[in-house]
């Protein structure tokens, strides 16, 4: 089985987490509190839904077989263009920009003055789970060993243990120089810190991008990352194009 990982650029991780941020941040502002790219908030209401009611429970609810389902479908499209002996990159990718796309047309036909539970709210809602849902699949499979774009919790407490682990690892090698075994680990531990960090700022800047974009276009900010997403799947196609006509 093969994998895209050694193709993919250290900027398209970070790149996706911008997106991830920046949906986050349109829909929680446009859909009445919903995070599209986790689920903890979902899982929660699972739970707290028998005691107490949340108008908005239908939807947050179904937000985990959706992203579920987004999940399943990148999978299959994974392993078939592996199958195939093809990059999935760019079909994965062309699947996450249509939804994110269908998540504008949804509000756009909804209008700006959309109300709670009604069906553009739901439609919007869907289209953006199943993106986010796709991309954290596409990120799993594809990007091997590398941190989540979607979410965040995981990704502070890796840097948490990397950048202590770092810090005691510099004073070991202060106390054993030339310790390869150190020096190894250490320069392990650098490493992933270096592709770790990227991701977390991305997200960061993703979620005021898109607070300042919603709050000064509204729905139309939704068109960034659509046009983001659509240029990185334009790019890995010509990447794959190329691969293959080298071989």
């Amino acid at each position: 089985m093969a994998s895209d990982t050694r193709s993919v650029p250290a900027a398209v991780p970070a790149l996706l987490s911008f997106v991830a941020g920046y949906v986050d941040s349109c829909t929680f502002l446009a859909l009445f509190g919903l995070y599209v790219a986790q689920l903890t908030g979902s899982f929660v209401l699972a739970g707290t839904e028998a005691v107490v009611h949340d108008a908005s429970a239908p939807i947050k609810l179904l937000a985990i077989p959706v992203f579920f389902l987004g999940g399943v479908v990148t999978t299959v499209m994974v392993r078939s263009a592996w199958q195939r002996g093809g990059s999935p990159l760019p079909a994965t990718l062309a699947l996450e920009a249509a939804l994110l796309a269908g998540l504008f047309v949804s509000w756009l036909v909804g209008g700006p003055l959309i109300e709670r539970g009604a069906p553009a709210v739901l439609s919007a809602s869907l289209f953006g789970l199943s993106a986010m849902g796709v991309q954290s699949a596409l990120v799993r499979l594809l990007i091997r060993g590398g941190p989540s774009t979607n979410v965040m919790t995981t990704n502070t407490t890796l840097l948490a243990v990397d950048v202590t682990e770092l810090a005691m690892l510099w004073r070991a090698r202060q106390r054993a120089a030339g310790d390869a075994d150190i020096a190894a680990e250490y320069a392990h531990i650098r490493d992933r810190l270096a592709t770790l960090w990227p991701v977390m700022l991305g997200f960061l800047a993703g979620t005021i991008a898109g607070a300042l974009a919603y709050w000064e276009l509204d729905l139309w900010c939704v068109l960034l990352v659509i046009a983001i997403v659509g240029a990185l799947a334009g790019w890995a196609r010509g990447a794959d194009r190329l691969s293959r006509s080298s071989q």
